[in-house]
């Protein structure tokens, strides 16, 4: 239980309220005890409530009152479950009072009454235990709380305040590090011109707590140029109590230097106007929380009587409060570079800075720094803890610990985050602490985490309420505007947080949510108080990780993380493990490879999010529709569902379906057209005859964002497609509309006009896809100016079209696309509406492709830019296509033109054209040669390219790489080559050298090429070489440089190759050797596989870094020394029977490093793997072995028991090509098994078909391919 008191868990309460509230609840029940006790629950629940203020202060001196608010925590989720249970019960009995029935007798019994059959009766019984353990656990909590003595505090209480040392405008600079580019464009900004827009102008400095704020004010307060510039200059720290006397008279002691006595604000006021009058002044407001709009006015006029120029400078955690002070736009604040943090670190630890006086300290030290993820605060902070502390150990406790275990007097930097905590909204505070399921680093979307915190009932919905939807948004966005949340730096559209805050959030949300990142890394018990579980999922997901969990857990969230990933589950997590957790609300299988879903999954009544996007399911069992809470379905990318439940109409709370890529599905279930609470149906599928019609879409008004309604060709009747009222549908951000453009039926083309004309949407619609369209022209309504805000228009494959609508008016439009338009001949004047003065004012990119007939692009003859705006042109399979480009385009940054066999491509001069891309067109000119100018251009500036790719170059003889006579002015920066598929070439560079610069070369299918360079050495940067199918190369070099950069050497299919060169063992970062189809390859230089310094015994010289060596089909490799690898690898492949010999007498277990392990073709007389002689092995596999493969081994009959039992950490194992093979292990596979995979074993394959022979071995295994398919799909597919 976190600390929360009045916060997370008084919302939570209030949800109980609500629900005990319901009339709905009580007229269930029959049984007047129950009443009763519902009752008692509704008086006690406030009693409380009332004395939660009280418990958080004193839970932070008594354990006993910190234990029993984890335990009426834990209650309060209890009777959540049980009010939710006879919620969920009464419309299951109204939806069956609701069924179609011949007793006439049954229309006259109340809808409470009907049911009452065994399974009514026997949910009665099962609740009225519930209840009474509810009970006694409720009076132990009263009973406690008065034992406790928590006082009632109905009048509420003041916040505790924790004293905060105001902050000054004093700033030692010399141990200030990264904030110089900071400062100067802060400087800058205060020092630019008078704004003839505002006599006045505020900066927002806006970042997360701790992130150096207050210190980028100090340092522009105390610079020198600042100080010339401004008369007066004033600092004033606000801090969260937003005192406006007190602020003002701050200001004002800054301004004189002399303490105000007056309270009285107009006096104060009117001396700071006085003393600010005609003079320019800087005023600095640090760390301001209050967003109030009408404070802040008051506050800031006697600042209007300043000079102009006058700034004032605010630092803030809020958003908002930027937003309402600010006259520019905020300065975000971003966290400090590792190298300035570094410094910082060492500065506060040290003392000192460098490591040069404790270098055993530096590494744990970097680790330490980690945690503070370029937080200035939290590197002072951490420093300063190990200030006098030179001991390792005690470096290392800070590295284990939390940030909140810090004591508050030792450190600052929970605190003040905590602070930023404490002022939030209590519904908020519980949405916040959920987050901490999130990895850090991990980034989310608004949505995905909208809807979770909807199915974990944060938000409520109520008669004149706003959408729970709405009400997540805007809770996200609070988080979002206090700087809880950020934008991702790599993708805008997504969010994280900082790791800071992630970790505030872990403590806010302790007890309650468990977040599994590693399973070696449990560290404590799971609880059964534990409500929110999240794991980071592997590739492949066996028991193991499940293994710890009690049986008797409450969990509401099973979430896997990342959600889109993908991967495999063992069978028994969704048929035996998830039924168990029936209090489950969020439940996601996302990317696994699941065929089928158990039926159990309808006893899961709770649940509200399913999200079983990318799995492989062709159907869901009809239990599905027995799961009445319901809210969110994700069937994304199920590409193999072919039909939705029957009964869907049953999920009278579902509000968002997505079956976004779901092409299989034929038409929608009659049912869909109840679901009168949807909002998000992603794609809408038009049956045939009598099945789903598109007037279904008339109830579904509160649908909102993507709506797509694919198999328009079923739609004969324009008076169904006005039905469904689009026009109607005014929360609809985006349509997609799509017919099948190859069915050529006269009467649907007849038609379909005016079925498109009736579907005519809500003029803010802002994107519109059209596809597959088969009639001869557009509706009326189809590029009207009256849809000013659409940005994405895309028309494809409507291919009866001749002609297109006016486009050009729309005056938002940023991005179109026509593709596919194979009847369209000329765009012509009306495409950009004859009277429209300013066509495609707002467009940015441009595509078509596949316009087979297209042959003339008429120019707009208005005297106006075309595309003022567009930034990329793309025009590809457009064989007829003539004429010019546009030429009035002066933003333009990206032509790529491509199978425009007809086009002469004129190339005006575009200033701001940095990428073109032409191939297969008839030519390309330019007006002039001055003109053909790309002063950003990449692409052309060939001298300075790093990244070359040359492929299928027949004809090619030689191709020079050589730096030239530039060299002698400036070197190559050519790092990347890739030559492959040139059969003629025989030499790489004329001069003998490759480029020094070059770090990656890879050769493929070159089959003259000899040699590398004439003068057999490789470049010393060289990291990556990478040579195949090269049947004439005989050597990669005759030396190898001491020290090189080499880290990869990859050979295969190289016929005349015998040895590689010489000083191999001195390549200190070679980390991988892989040779394979070398029939000339004997041996390693010193004429060994490895030099004496790499082996076993190790040496002064032994590569360190070796951990990946291969030898496969090399037949003419006839000595293997028995010390021929380093105990450095973790991976080895290697085949033949002279090799596995050697290899048996030398030892593998030797190898404790080693993970991997691949034998390509054993010794023929093995009958078992490992192989037995007289009971013993004559072969010991290491016990650190995670992936095993064995291939072309024939006569193994048997894998070994023996062999296998000390594999406890084998993960991964392949099986190949071994006719003989019958069975596994008489013991079992190891548990810690994920994935089997058989090729070509047919005794074997027959003995692991469901309910085989070996089926008990494998059932468990999450994933098992033999020859390619899984066995659970086999066996999905068989009749």
């Amino acid at each position: 239980m976190s600390v929360i008191g009045e916060a997370a868990l008084s919302a939570f309460f209030e949800v109980l309220f609500d629900k005990l509230s319901s009339s709905d609840l009580l007229k269930i029940f029959q049984q007047e005890q129950v009443h009763a006790d519902l009752k008692k629950w509704k008086t006690t629940l406030p009693k409380i409530r009332a004395v939660l203020d009280d418990a958080e202060d004193k839970q932070m001196t008594s354990k006993f009152v910190k234990s029993w608010l984890d335990d009426l925590e834990d209650l309060a989720y209890d009777v959540d479950d049980i009010l939710d249970e006879f919620a969920t019960e009464a419309l299951r009995r109204k939806l069956n009072a609701e069924e179609p029935s011949t007793s006439k007798v049954r229309k006259f019994i109340p809808a409470c009454c009907v049911g009452l059959n065994p399974s009514s009766i026997m949910f009665d019984a099962n609740m009225r235990s519930k209840i009474n353990e509810i009970n006694t656990r409720l009076q132990e909590i009263v009973t406690q709380k008065n034992d406790l003595e928590l006082r009632d505090c109905a009048e509420g209480r003041t916040r505790t305040k924790r004293s905060r040392v105001p902050t000054t405008s004093l700033v030692n600079e010399v141990h200030v590090y990264g904030r110089d580019g900071d400062k100067k464009a802060i400087v800058k900004l205060l020092l630019s011109g008078e704004s003839s827009d505002a006599q006045l102008s505020v900066i927002p400095i806006l970042g997360m707590g701790g992130l150096g704020k207050t210190t980028l004010a100090q340092l522009v307060y105390n610079d020198d140029e600042v100080s010339r510039y401004f008369d007066l200059k004033a600092w004033a720290c606000v801090s969260e109590d937003f005192d406006i006397i007190r602020v003002t008279k701050a200001i004002l002691l800054s301004v004189i230097s002399e303490h105000c006595d007056a309270n009285d604000l107009n006096s104060i006021q009117v001396k700071l106007k006085e003393t600010l009058s005609g003079k320019k002044f800087l005023l600095i407001l640090d760390d301001v929380w209050n967003e109030n709009y009408d404070d802040w006015t008051k506050l800031r006029s006697p600042f209007e009587f300043g000079a102009p120029g006058s700034k004032i400078i605010v630092t803030t955690r809020n958003y908002g409060v930027s937003s309402t002070m600010g006259t520019t736009p905020a300065y975000e604040l971003k966290e400090l570079s590792n190298d300035a943090c570094w410094n910082l670190f060492t500065q506060h630890a040290l003392g000192a800075t460098d490591f040069t006086a404790h270098p055993k300290l530096e590494e744990i030290g970097r680790k330490i720094l980690d945690k503070c993820k370029g937080s200035p605060l939290a590197a002072k902070v951490l420093g300063g803890l190990l200030r006098t502390k030179h001991d390792h150990d005690e470096w290392k406790d800070v590295l284990d610990s939390k940030i909140w275990d810090i004591p508050e007097e030792k450190s600052s930097i929970f605190s003040i985050l905590k602070l930023s905590y404490q002022y939030l909204p209590s519904h908020s505070k519980r949405c916040f602490a959920y987050c901490s399921l999130f990895p850090k680093d991990y980034e989310f979307e608004e949505k995905e985490l909208v809807l979770l915190w909807i199915a974990e009932g944060f938000f409520q919905e109520t008669k004149g309420n706003k959408p729970m939807e709405d009400q997540g948004d805007e809770c996200f966005r609070d988080l979002l505007r206090r700087s809880f949340f950020q934008r991702s730096s790599n993708n805008e559209s997504v969010f994280v947080m900082h790791d800071l805050i992630n970790d505030l959030a872990q403590w806010a949300a302790r007890g309650l949510c468990y977040r599994l990142e590693n399973i070696l890394d449990k560290q404590f018990e799971i609880s059964t108080k534990v409500r929110h579980f999240s794991y980071i999922r592997s590739y492949f997901e066996g028991m193991k990780k499940f293994e710890d969990f009690p049986k008797d857990m409450h969990l509401r969230t099973f979430l896997p993380l990342p959600i889109n990933h993908s991967g495999y589950l063992t069978n028994y997590i969704p048929n035996c493990w998830l039924p168990q957790l029936r209090c489950l609300r969020v439940l996601s299988l996302c990317g696994y490879e699941i065929v089928e879903l158990p039926s159990s999954i309808g006893d899961l009544k709770h649940l509200r999010y399913l999200n079983l996007s990318d799995t492989k399911i062709t159907s869901l069992p009809e239990s599905t529709t027995s799961l009445y809470n319901l809210q969110t379905l994700l069937l994304k990318g199920c590409y193999r569902l072919i039909k939705l439940p029957e009964k869907i109409g049953n999920l009278l709370n579902l509000r968002h379906l997505d079956i976004t890529n779901v092409n299989s599905i034929e038409e929608m279930p009659a049912g869909i057209k109840e679901l009168k609470s949807l909002q998000t149906l992603s794609n809408f599928v038009v049956g045939k005859d009598t099945a789903s019609k598109i007037g279904d879409l008339m109830n579904l008004e509160s649908l909102r964002g993507t709506l797509c309604i694919s198999n328009l060709e079923n739609v004969l009747d324009v008076e169904d497609a006005k039905r469904a009222n689009l026009l109607g549908k005014k929360n609809l951000d985006a349509l997609v509309m799509k017919w099948k453009p190859e069915l050529d039926d006269l009467q649907v083309a007849r038609s379909s006009l005016d079925i498109l004309e009736m579907l005519r949407p809500w003029t803010k619609v802002k994107e519109i896809s059209i596809d597959g369209y088969v009639g001869a022209k557009f509706p009326t309504w189809f590029g009207h100016p009256s849809f000013s805000n659409m940005v994405l228009l895309r028309i494809e494959r409507c291919r009866k079209c001749t002609s297109l609508p006016a486009i050009g008016q729309l005056p938002s439009l940023r991005d179109l696309a026509l593709v596919g338009l194979s009847a369209v001949e000329i765009i012509g004047l009306e495409f950009y509406g004859e009277d429209c003065p300013k066509p495609f004012q707002s467009l940015e990119t441009f595509c078509f492709k596949d316009m087979q007939e297209w042959k003339d692009w008429i120019p707009c003859k208005v005297e106006y830019e075309e595309f003022p705006c567009l930034r990329e042109l793309s025009i590809s399979q457009c064989p007829k296509l003539q004429g010019k480009l546009p030429h009035h385009v002066p933003l333009l940054e990206k032509i790529s033109i491509n199978g425009c066999e007809q086009l002469d491509v004129s190339i005006p001069n575009f200033p701001k054209l940095h990428a073109l891309e032409i191939k297969g067109c008839k030519g390309v000119m330019s007006r002039s040669t001055d003109e053909l100018c790309f002063p950003k251009s990449t692409i052309l500036s060939i001298p300075y390219v790093k990244s070359l790719t040359e492929e299928f170059m027949h004809g090619l003889a030689k191709f020079l790489v050589d730096e030239g006579e530039a060299s002698s002015n400036s070197s190559s920066l050519l790092e990347d080559l890739y030559i492959g598929g040139c059969p003629s070439l025989k030499c790489l560079s004329s001069s003998g050298d490759l480029p020094t610069t070059l770090k990656r070369l890879r050769i493929s299918s070159c089959i003259e090429l000899a040699s590398l360079s004439s003068n057999n050495e490789l470049p010393k940067a060289l990291k990556c070489l990478y040579v195949y199918n090269c049947p004439k190369m005989e050597s990669i070099a005759n030396n190898l440089p001491n020290n090189a950069s080499l880290e990869y050497l990859v050979i295969i299919d190289s016929a005349k190759l015998k040895s590689l060169p010489v000083g191999l063992h001195k390549l200190c970062h070679l980390n991988q050797i892989w040779i394979r189809k070398c029939p000339s390859f004997v041996s390693f230089p010193d004429g060994g596989l490895l030099p004496t310094s790499l082996r076993v015994t190790g040496g002064p010289n032994c590569t360190p870094n070796l951990n990946s060596l291969g030898i496969v089909d090399c037949p003419s490799v006839i000595y293997f020394p028995e010390e021929g690898y380093p105990t450095s690898l973790t991976s080895l492949s290697f085949g033949r029977e002279n090799i596995c010999k050697q290899v048996t007498v030398w030892g593998l277990h030797r190898l404790t490093s080693l993970t991997s392990l691949s034998i390509y073709g054993g010794i023929p007389d093995w009958q078992s793997f490992p192989d037995e002689q007289d009971g013993k092995l004559t072969m010991t596999l290491p016990s650190s072995l995670t992936k095993l493969s064995i291939w072309s081994i024939p006569n193994i009959v048997i894998l070994s028991s023996l062999g296998f039992q000390n594999l406890s950490a084998l993960e991964l194992l392949h099986i190949g090509n071994c006719p003989k093979l019958a069975s596994l292990p008489e013991k079992g596979l190891p548990p810690s098994l994920l994935q089997l995979r058989i090729y070509e074993c047919p005794l074997l394959k027959q003995h692991c078909k469901k309910g085989g022979r070996e089926w008990s071995k494998i059932a468990n295994v999450p994933c098992v391919e033999i020859d390619g398919r899984s066995v659970y799909e086999v066996e999905e597919e068989q009749p």
